[in-house]
């Protein structure tokens, strides 16, 4: 199963509603933080979508999560 583009930048922006930056600095949560890796590597490598199993464990999980949340399988 693939992720795509859009789906990745809806999940974070859920995980940015539940756990939003904080501090002085205002650095990512590790949930959004593990995200928007995903995202800066298909960016970067030009992908619109990219296998759920190639994601790393922390990864995948929240993108798990977050399709439960949305109902999606």
């Amino acid at each position: 199963m693939d992720i795509s583009l859009t789906e990745l930048e809806q999940a974070i922006n859920h995980w940015r509603a539940l756990r939003p930056s904080r501090g002085e600095e205002r650095a990512l949560s590790p949930e959004v933080d593990a995200l928007a890796t995903v995202y800066a590597l298909m960016i970067f490598h030009r992908r619109r979508s990219v296998p759920l199993d190639t994601l790393e464990p922390q990864a995948r999980e929240l993108m798990e999560n977050w399709r439960k949340y949305q109902g999606t399988p």
